[in-house]
């Protein structure tokens, strides 16, 4: 089994993972808001620290590639790439949204939980009622592809008989929506986290799944919107 670093840097959570043989070996995390730039190196030199290795023992290097922030994924997948080319080793890309609807999963397996009628809906915030989204099944099948919803009572009115577990930071403004439906479960405890991108990396390492390092670019899902600089007496 491969040593795997994994790097979550697509919302405001900044997260930095070692795995090796499918095991954690140590894991540093930040919720803090814009400390991606700031925290991410030191994170991964902490990381190898603890767990005795140097960067030339891993494997590979895997990134959460969006949908997410413009800035945080630019963060996490130009840092990726610089080791991938510094150290010569494979890159893989993981989607942010299935690497979310892991953890989701791992919960429902600590809580004993059937899943095989239980569909992961991960939600990341875009804003007022919009959320960039997914709709998975419990193999992480992808039943619904990735989209930007603007969340109404009508959401996912297509999947029935099916209980949804919704989470994520986009989730909780969704209750007032989807609340008074029982088919509908709000879990607020699932994250983001640098761990699902190294376990879910993992397959693709054994299946030689890697993505080109020259070509390979973040999934923004919508364009990038510059704002006016807050400078004082630029604007009149």
């Amino acid at each position: 089994m491969p040593t795997i670093l994994g790097l979550e840097t697509a919302t405001n959570i900044c997260s930095v993972a070692l795995v090796k043989d499918g095991k954690l070996l140590a894991i540093r995390e930040s919720l803090g808001v814009k400390e991606h730039s700031s925290a991410l190196t030191g994170f991964i030199a902490e990381v190898f620290t603890e767990a005795g290795l140097t960067l030339h023992q891993m494997d590979a290097v895997a990134v959460s590639m969006g949908p997410g922030s413009y800035t945080g994924l630019r963060i996490g997948v130009s840092s990726a790439k610089g080791l991938c080319y510094a150290l010569d080793k494979p890159f893989i890309a993981v989607d942010t949204l299935k690497s979310l609807s892991w953890q989701a999963l791992q919960k429902c397996v600590e809580l004993a939980k059937p899943t095989e009628n239980v569909l992961f809906v991960p939600m990341l915030d875009a804003r007022r009622m919009e959320v960039y989204t997914a709709v998975f099944d419990h193999n992480l099948q992808v039943l619904e592809p990735v989209n930007a919803l603007v969340v109404t009572e009508e959401a996912f009115s297509t999947f029935t008989r099916k209980e949804i577990l919704y989470f994520g930071d986009g989730a909780a403004k969704c209750t007032s929506m989807l609340g008074a439906n029982d088919k509908f479960t709000f879990w607020d405890e699932i994250s983001l986290s640098g761990k699902a991108i190294c376990m879910l990396a993992e397959k693709d390492f054994e299946k030689g799944n890697f993505a080109d390092v020259a070509y390979c670019e973040p999934f923004y899902l919508k364009d990038f919107v510059a704002g006016k600089p807050r400078v004082k007496g630029l604007y009149q």
